[in-house]
């Protein structure tokens, strides 16, 4: 068994349940949240695609999860969105605008809101996810400092809005799950020390995960067979060094 494939994603979810979590929609754990709950979230970043790779098998599997959509050209797609709600998932907005429009305040929020009215127009959006931009200077969380996302119907912002000394956070970037190292942006401050490399790890460990996680999946680093999985490691090696650059970059400009 390979990791980073869909089948240990269904491993994964099958032991979870197993292990006496229920999952939530980031948009009902944040009206409602469930004592023992896995939120899984998935940021698709480069291929809409891939959003039905594992829309499909989370709907078999009866879990619900919430997809953060770009507004790129393969980002976006009305029919593979349609798809993913049809499913029963919930369909926020990756949003970008501050880094779309060079930090520039005023044309961000304008943006933001074209945007996620479009959106609305396939799914009633109520939470949104920044999306990292690993080579721009300007972090898009920064648009809440001069704005309020609640004026535009927003009830999340999981970076915001969750309380991750209480939600454990584990994202697959770098196609493992302790790369925040190598993250740019996609990190948070916890209590919590968990320190897991591969999936496997994770399920050696499942029973000491606290009570309520979040699971932020990129489908597109995930293969279904030995091409898929050689393209998907060449695009996390250069990925991963670019972004390496970028921080000691930063770290440098600081010192």
């Amino acid at each position: 068994m390979k990791d980073f494939t869909l089948d240990m994603y269904k491993i994964l979810i099958e032991r979870l349940k197993k292990a006496g979590y229920s999952f939530q929609r980031l948009e009902d754990y944040a009206q409602a949240p469930l004592e023992r709950v896995v939120i899984l979230r998935h940021d698709i970043d480069i291929w809409n695609q891939k959003a039905l790779v594992f829309a499909k098998p989370e709907n078999e599997l009866d879990v619900k999860a919430s997809y953060y959509f770009r507004y790129l050209k393969n980002g976006f797609d009305p029919d593979v969105i349609k798809e993913v709600v049809s499913l029963g998932h919930e369909v926020g907005y990756h949003y970008e605008d501050l880094t779309a429009n060079d930090g520039d305040m005023k044309k961000a929020i304008s943006s933001f809101e074209e945007k996620l009215n479009e959106l609305q127009e396939y799914y009633p959006v109520q939470t949104i996810c920044m999306h990292g931009r690993s080579g721009s200077p300007y972090d898009n969380r920064d648009l809440w400092k001069e704005f309020n996302n609640r004026d535009f119907g927003v009830i999340a912002e999981p970076y915001l809005d969750l309380d991750f000394d209480k939600v454990l956070y584990l994202s697959d970037t770098g196609r493992r799950w302790n790369g925040s190292d190598v993250a740019v942006r996609d990190r948070v401050k916890s209590k919590f020390d968990f320190s897991f490399t591969s999936t496997f790890d994770i399920l050696d460990h499942i029973d000491e995960l606290p009570d309520q996680i979040m699971f932020t999946i990129h489908p597109e680093l995930w293969s279904r067979n030995v091409m898929e999985r050689f393209c998907i490691n060449f695009f996390v090696f250069v990925h991963t060094n670019y972004k390496k650059y970028y921080r000691n970059k930063k770290v440098r400009r600081k010192m």
